[in-house]
């Protein structure tokens, strides 16, 4: 993507994927940028969003300019436009989140890294640890259709690397 490698950590939600992709970006170091999915996504548009950050983040920095995008803030408990985040153009972009491996960007990706995270109850557990208890509906849903997603996208398949 230009001069920008991007590497993408997908994989069902609680399966650690910000956290694995919070060490890389530390093991990096300086000009590595992380961008979670987490700051487009909401219930009601888990996936649908992407062209946001297709036109703020990847085809600015896909020509060495800097992007930007509007995180959703969920502080009041539902979504809504949150901050403005400006991104630099980086070396490296780490795009992490459910979807960050999408078919769409593929060939753009340097590498795809596919985290399983364990049972699906195991992650629900994690997820509602997280998120809180009153989330525990909507993380049932939420895996439901990352179900049908994965299986449609063929995400975990895609990988060049798969971690347990």
């Amino acid at each position: 993507m230009g001069g920008v490698r991007v590497l993408a950590v997908d994989g069902p939600s609680g399966a650690g994927k910000s956290t694995f992709a919070a060490k890389v970006v530390a093991a990096l170091g300086a000009r590595t940028a992380l961008v979670s999915t987490d700051a487009f996504a909401t219930w009601e548009c888990p996936v649908a969003w992407w062209p946001q950050l297709e036109r703020g983040v990847l085809a600015p920095l896909a020509h060495g300019r800097p992007g930007e995008y509007r995180k959703v803030d969920w502080t009041s408990g539902e979504p809504r436009p949150g901050e403005l985040v400006r991104l630099p153009v980086p070396d490296v972009l780490v795009l992490e989140g459910v979807s960050s491996g999408r078919r769409s960007i593929r060939p753009r990706l340097s590498h795809l890294c596919w985290l399983e995270g364990g049972t699906e109850a195991e992650r629900l557990d994690r997820a509602v640890a997280r998120d809180g208890e009153a989330s525990r509906e909507e993380l049932r849903r939420w895996q439901a259709f990352e179900r049908g997603w994965f299986a449609v996208d063929e995400t975990r398949e895609a990988a060049q690397t798969r971690l347990p």
